[in-house]
């Protein structure tokens, strides 16, 4: 049943947290329904509605309907919650190498509100501000080890083993729609990569890991990442020859199994020919319209066409050298306006790419000991060879990049609104896409 506005801002979280900080009439409410007192979220929304230039009543009504509507990102992360620097140097001290002090930083950003009281607030707190029922959650490090995939499936599972049930492993459409219902949020999970032994013994013996990773709740995976694999060409080789005959196999295995084919860093002949592969609907879950801008992460018109054609969808990313222009949130309106007036609203959706970090990052980090030359113990991805970036000379500036921070979700949805979509449109590209693409891949 359909919230009013008065009765929505009264019941939704939001608006518990804005008058926790002191929003002391109902008037300044109804005026600044999107302050939520976390400088770290109302400074981006101050920045996008500065862009964005709304009236009163188009914010409000933007409000309503993302605030009613189930949210489902067709790709992003959860909010990461921030380290904890004393413990860091405690592994420091006690000799910890460099992948193990790695592998606690990623388990401390995807786990640590499990037992921090603080940093669970804040998570939720940037959820409930985002207005997001359910992520596809990118729960898989990049590559094909198995090994490699498991570890960040292993720390979302101890999230949301620990969070329930504010916060849930969901599998079905079904369970994401119940999610709303209740009130709470959830995780469905996707690798970024499919899982390949790679021993060769045989076609059927190297996909068998498809299924054990279903059976984890890996519910998408990627073809690729940017680099060439056994299935095809990424998104950053120069020569895309597109999906081999293996890589076929592996759509057909997908398929089969329950798993929706994402082709959101493949080649664009690639992309194409999963297309023709796939007997179910299948996804771009984070990229741009190369139409609107071309870069190598984007896909254009044929690719998303024949995406579409599966009866997928195509996400649209927060991130602003992929978007081009002026990398900001009129550039993203940019690119959904054309994969909705060239497409149609049934194939759009929003998958972010980015996540929100714990406001308390920045101090905890400060905690940690330096090595001798002065570097951090935890480093960075470097040069990691699956990643392959070609240079661009985009430049981006931290007014458009925060213009489309993660918990500018509801903003979204006001730039839809501002661009004429209708409200069932909206509602498509919110999510109802996204749990239409789940609910037909689930076997």
């Amino acid at each position: 049943m359909s919230l009013s506005r008065r009765s929505l801002l009264s019941q939704l979280p939001l608006a518990a947290l804005a008058s926790s900080f002191h929003i002391s009439t109902q008037a300044q409410a109804s005026r600044e329904i999107w302050r939520t007192g976390n400088p770290t979220i109302d400074k981006p929304r101050e920045i996008a509605l500065g862009l964005l230039k709304p009236t009163q009543a188009q914010v409000e009504r933007a409000w309503e309907l993302h605030f009613n509507s189930v949210v489902f990102e067709s790709y992003g992360f959860a909010p990461r919650f921030a380290v904890d620097g004393e413990a860091i140097n405690a592994a420091i001290r006690e000799g910890a190498s460099s992948d193990e002090l790695s592998d606690l930083r990623e388990s401390m950003s995807m786990s640590r509100g499990v037992a921090n009281e603080r940093e669970r607030e804040e998570f939720f707190q940037a959820f409930n501000a985002a207005g997001v029922t359910c992520i596809f959650q990118n729960a898989g490090e990049e590559g094909n080890d198995p090994l490699r995939l498991i570890k960040r499936l292993a720390h979302f599972t101890k999230a949301t083993d620990g969070l329930k049930p504010a916060l849930s492993k969901v599998t079905t459409a079904e369970e994401i729609v119940a999610l709303k219902k209740e009130g709470h949020v959830g995780l469905c999970f996707t690798g970024n990569g499919v899982p390949l032994r790679m021993e060769w013994d045989s076609v059927k013996d190297e996909l068998r890991f498809v299924r054990i990773f279903h059976e984890l709740g890996i519910r998408m995976m990627h073809l690729t990442y940017n680099r060439r694999n056994p299935i095809g060409d990424g998104a950053g080789e120069p020569h895309d020859g597109g999906l081999s005959d293996f890589g076929k196999a592996t759509v057909a295995e997908m398929n089969k199994v329950g798993v929706i084919v994402d082709v959101a860093h493949s080649g664009w002949k690639t992309a194409e020919d999963a297309a023709k592969a796939s007997s179910k609907p299948m996804v771009a879950s984070h990229t741009t319209c190369a139409g609107v801008y071309t870069h190598f992460r984007g896909k254009p018109d044929s690719a998303i066409r024949a995406i579409c054609e599966t009866d997928g969808l195509v996400g649209m990313c927060c991130i602003s050298r992929f978007l081009g222009g002026k990398g900001d949130i009129t550039s993203l309106m940019d690119h959904l306006d054309h994969v909705i007036k060239t497409f149609g609203a049934q194939h759009a959706a929003i998958g972010c790419d980015i996540s929100y970090t714990s406001r308390f990052e920045k101090e905890e980090r400060a905690k940690i000991l330096r090595r001798p030359d002065g570097s951090s113990p935890l480093g960075g991805v470097g040069d990691r060879w699956e990643h392959l970036w070609p240079k661009d000379d985009y430049v981006t500036t931290p007014q458009a990049e925060q213009s489309i921070a993660w918990t500018n979700w509801p903003l979204f949805t006001l730039g839809m609104v501002m661009r004429g979509h209708s409200d069932e449109a909206i509602r498509l590209v919110l999510g109802e896409n996204m749990l239409r693409v789940l609910k037909a891949n689930a076997v």
